[in-house]
């Protein structure tokens, strides 16, 4: 399908053929009839893409603070590695659109199959000719409202929430200053409200747009503009002030406190600058607010991706039914937007709309792309009855099968002799991890046949075939592990998926590299060992560091002990935003999803596996999501072992700490970069946690080598399970595990 991208690193923007999106169970798959530039937006998103680094680091500090960060504890190397990955990457643009159902997610209630409905959502309702949208953020269209104007349902959800805000009613008199798209809906949806409107810009299209619709429309010339507000008020100002202007001048905003009555509400709806001065909005006791896009439930993962809904009785105006409220406007007649489109474009031409937004070289409002009304139908995998728990239309549109591999197919081979042929590679996950980590590491160990990535919306995996040499790039996994050209598969998606793909991957007889964690729980951990001893192919957990040189090193200083050793892991971790996966219950929070690292880390020094563990959390959080960590263990030889697991981080302290001891044997770990063993430096370079010799190993077991390190790992994953069991967490635990 074709998608409209923008590459972070800059140049123009382009239109790519990409595979077609897999939906999730709270999504739905929708062929694109039309979508609307929000040229605000997306100008700030290709001017920024455009811009040199250090604009970008202006703009963006939280990156670059993040940036700073990498390179304090990995160096300066994996922190322009990841840079470089990131800036490699392509932006989806768009996020308002309509179009047909294809696919509905089996979690989605109130659509099928063959409705026409209004998209919402950034990075989820593209400029594309399909979509995988959220299910709250599809609105059915009602019956007479045609596609081109059902497209404006989000971006008129934008200036219908900051209405919402203002909280006006009829009579009021609201003043819109900056008359851009989502100014003039703003002031039809004023109109539409019983408000009188005043319109504020300097160009005279928008002027003479808005007047058209009975907007009292002002050519912004200060004192004068200001004195014209006053009088169609009745000498009080405005009641409310909607600032829909877009610039990185605060101007806009100290404006609105001049056109404002006493005790006005002033809501930032459009991005503008924020350098303000306190007397004028003491002087009138002025409310300022800000608008949060389309409305409650954006950013909000329960509502847009787990499909939770707010009930109407405590949350009336969602984004969702935002949505529907701008869809039922339009289709009552008392909102009207097709004069408002200046331009329309193909969608194979979208560049030539981004020129015209970059150099504004002739007046627009609203642009529109149209799509092909023909579209291919379903592929058999997907045809009614084969998509798991989901619906598909009989008639259902067919998508296109994923562009085809430049290579002959060969028979499978397993052991030695797939070595001698080469192990060819399938990856699913195209994260930032896997480009600037986990695939460099594969590389330098000795792969080089990397056939297919897959990602669940497949745009990302096309950025990401095309940057680090794949031959195809697919949406979804199934693709991926279907495919009997590929001996190797590679899993680095989000860990709530980790144990079903490992285990199909085996079963399938495939050779597995799964990264940490392996499963969530005992039964998923069950699964993927019986499906290891089934398939035939072989499995290694991304339990990196225990191939690390300095705890090989480690180990052969340590392997003439004479007795148990004790080792303390102290990690430094440091906070998270309260939005970051690891708070994600889904995914298992940072014992399941980073702590598993340690305890492996701690079997491999000891050179035996957990027979016991206990483990305490901090209280700040629910159990499972708790921060701050304290894991203990007894190895089978009598080994005690100490995980602290701490969100601090001192800016003095490595990130990472390891001591043994035993008898008259010490051993220290410096974060990786050095060990020291009886206070003599053994092993000293550039941070290496073991990635390389990891994927070394897992090559060797391909080409037939040991794989006794399997069990191992193994055992270390069921050992951070009865660690998070240990901690009060529910989990089936299956015969021979290990318990506190």
């Amino acid at each position: 399908m074709k998608q409209v991208v923008q590459a972070a690193s800059g140049g123009a923007v382009r239109v790519l053929d990409v595979p077609v999106p897999i939906i999730g169970p709270t999504e739905v798959l929708v062929a694109t009839a039309a979508t609307i530039v929000s040229a605000g937006t997306e100008r700030a998103v290709t001017e920024l893409a455009r811009s040199g680094l250090l604009a970008k680091a202006r703009a963006r500090p939280d990156l670059v603070r993040k940036v700073a960060e990498k390179a304090r504890t990995d160096g300066l190397v994996p922190a322009a590695r990841s840079v470089r990955d990131r800036l490699g990457t392509d932006v989806p643009l768009g996020y308002s659109g309509c179009g047909r159902v294809v696919e509905v997610g089996s979690a989605v209630a109130g659509i099928r199959p063959g409705d026409l409905v209004a998209t919402g959502g950034a990075g989820r309702a593209n400029h594309a000719e399909f979509q995988a949208v959220p299910g709250l953020l599809c609105a059915r269209v009602p019956d007479g409202v045609e596609p081109g104007a059902a497209a404006f349902a989000t971006i008129g959800s934008i200036a219908l929430h900051g209405l919402r805000l203002a909280e006006v009613g009829p009579g009021a008199k609201v003043v819109v200053v900056g008359l851009g798209l989502v100014g003039q809906l703003a002031a039809r949806l004023a109109l539409a409200s019983g408000c009188e409107v005043a319109g504020i810009d300097l160009a005279q299209l928008p002027l003479t747009t808005a007047a058209a619709v009975g907007v009292h429309a002002l050519a912004e010339v200060g004192e004068a503009t200001t004195a014209a507000v006053r009088a169609w008020s009745r000498g009080r100002g405005a009641d409310a002030v909607l600032i829909c202007a877009a610039g990185r001048s605060a101007e806009p905003v100290m404006r609105a406190t001049a056109l404002a009555r006493d005790r006005a509400q002033l809501v930032v709806v459009g991005d503008v600058g924020l350098g303000l001065l306190r007397a004028p909005f003491y002087d009138k006791e002025l409310t300022l607010r800000f608008a949060r896009s389309y409305g409650p439930g954006r950013y909000e993962r329960g509502y847009e991706d787990w499909g939770v809904d707010y009930p109407a009785g405590q949350v009336r105006w969602t984004e969702g039914r935002n949505q529907e409220a701008v869809l039922d406007l339009l289709a009552a007649g008392r909102l009207r937007v097709d004069d408002l489109v200046t331009h329309a474009f193909p969608i194979d031409a979208a560049p030539r709309a981004y020129e015209l937004v970059a150099d504004r070289s002739e007046p627009y409002l609203a642009i529109r792309f149209d799509y092909p009304a023909a579209v291919p139908t379903l592929p058999a995998s997907r045809q009614p009855g084969q998509v798991a728990g989901g619906q598909v239309a009989d008639d259902a549109v067919q998508l296109p099968s994923p562009r085809p591999r430049p290579r002959p197919w060969l028979p499978r081979q397993r052991g030695a002799a797939a070595g001698r042929r080469g192990s060819r590679v399938g990856w699913i996950g195209a994260g930032a991890f896997s480009g600037s980590v986990l695939l460099p590491a594969f590389r330098a160990a000795g792969f080089d046949q990397f056939v297919t990535v897959a990602s669940a919306g497949g745009r990302s995996a096309r950025s990401f075939a095309d940057r680090h040499g794949f031959a195809g790039a697919v949406a979804g996994a199934d693709a991926v592990l279907d495919d009997d050209d590929i001996d190797v598969v590679v899993i680095a998606t989000p860990h709530a998926t980790h144990a079903e793909l490992a285990a199909r991957a085996l079963e399938r007889g495939r050779n597995v590299w799964c990264e940490k964690p392996i499963a969530l729980t005992f039964d998923e951990l069950d699964r993927v060992e019986k499906a290891a001893a089934a398939g035939g192919g072989v499995l290694v957990v991304g339990y990196n560091r225990r191939f690390s040189p300095a705890v090989g090193a480690a180990r052969t200083a340590l392997a003439a002990r004479t007795g148990p050793l004790t080792i303390i892991y102290r990690i430094a971790a440091g906070g998270v935003p309260a939005g970051h996966w690891y708070n994600d219950r889904v995914q298992g929070g940072r014992l399941l999803g980073e702590v598993c690292h340690f305890v492996d880390t701690c079997a491999a020094l000891a050179g035996s596996e957990v027979e016991a563990v206990a483990a305490l959390a901090g209280r700040e959080a629910e159990l499972l999501l708790a921060s701050d960590l304290a894991v203990s263990l007894r190895h089978a030889d009598g080994s005690l072992s100490t995980v602290a697991y701490s969100s601090a981080w001192p800016r003095g302290a490595r990130k990472e700490q390891v001591e043994a001891l035993a008898g008259t044997r010490h051993a220290r770990i410096d974060d990786y970069r050095e060990l020291v063993v009886d206070g003599r430096s053994v092993w000293k370079g550039a941070q290496d946690k073991g990635h390389r010799d990891a994927a070394a190993a897992f090559l060797r077991m391909c080409r037939g080598g040991d794989t006794a390190v399997t069990a191992e790992l193994l055992a270390s994953s069921r050992a951070t399970l009865a660690a998070a069991d240990a901690l009060g967490v529910e989990a089936v635990c299956s015969s021979g595990a290990p318990r506190a």
